[in-house]
């Protein structure tokens, strides 16, 4: 197997995820708004992990559970495992197919117990106000999305209500981000898996993947 490919993703991966977590983070601890009032409990686990730790471990453990969640959907999109793609658009269009479809009126019923179904639509038909009304929908579809994994998969997908939601990054939807950098990296492929500098596949291919650790990021048993 040529690893070639995800070796270059994820060291590409790792600079545009530290760069979008951490202006998250810059925002959620500079900007006084109403969403971010709301999420008092939350903004106050992040400055006591923080404290804890650093900024910048904070932000290498954000861009790591994001990566390995973003990585973990897309290989399940790839091979069928997902009744929509989560990450992946259908056949034809750019946006994921789960927010195409949501935007057509239509959630997997198997993930409405997970997301505010009503809230996804004001958003997408302008009842709910919003500077990026597709975008916080697709939010709101993603982080249930991981919700509802979470019991088949909890050592990937943890419950999302901390502050690894609140430094999602926000690239999620444009024609540059890493959601489609995924595609080509991710494709139909054996079972992987990811360790701290090293590619293996069930062939015995390996590679070195330089710079970044992704531990159990596609071997979940399925």
């Amino acid at each position: 197997m040529n690893t070639k490919p995800l070796e270059k993703f994820a060291q590409a991966a790792r600079r545009q995820l530290h760069e979008q977590v951490r202006a998250r983070l810059e925002q959620a601890l500079r900007t006084d708004s109403p969403e971010l009032r709301a999420k008092a409990r939350v903004v106050a686990e992040l400055n006591k992990q923080i404290a804890q730790s650093s900024r910048q471990a904070v932000v290498e453990q954000v861009a790591y559970i994001w990566f390995n969640r973003f990585c973990a959907l897309r290989y399940m999109d790839a091979n069928h495992y997902t009744r929509l793609g989560v990450v992946s658009p259908a056949a034809g269009f750019t946006q994921p197919e789960i927010l195409q479809e949501a935007k057509a009126g239509n959630i997997d019923p198997d993930l409405a117990p997970f997301v505010d179904s009503q809230g996804v639509f004001d958003l997408l038909s302008g009842r709910s106000p919003s500077a990026n009304p597709q975008q916080e929908a697709y939010r709101l579809l993603l982080v249930a999305s991981c919700n509802q994994y979470h019991a088949a998969m909890p050592f990937l997908f943890e419950p999302i209500d901390d502050y690894s939601e609140l430094l999602m990054p926000d690239d999620l939807l444009s024609g540059t981000g890493l959601r489609i950098d995924l595609s080509p990296a991710l494709t139909f492929v054996p079972a992987i898996r990811v360790d701290f500098g090293h590619l293996e596949t069930p062939a015995g291919a390996s590679g070195s993947l330089t710079g970044w650790g992704l531990t159990a990021l596609l071997r979940y048993g399925l």
